[in-house]
């Protein structure tokens, strides 16, 4: 198991993605990704986390 650490900078709640620590509503990257999947983004649902890799056996 790898040894991760809280990144207090960065919350997540996200706890199928690889970098979530699960225990604690928080990333374990040192930095993050932030994209759109919209042309002219205008609210927070158009914004994607691009550092989400799918947890190992999850879901």
């Amino acid at each position: 198991m790898e040894n991760r650490k809280k990144n207090e900078h960065v919350k997540c709640t996200v706890s199928q993605c690889r970098h979530n620590l699960v225990t604690d509503p928080y990333c374990s990257l040192d930095c993050i990704s932030v994209g759109t999947h919209e042309p002219d983004p205008e609210v927070p649902e158009c914004t994607d986390c691009n550092s989400f890799v799918k947890r190992d056996g999850c879901c």
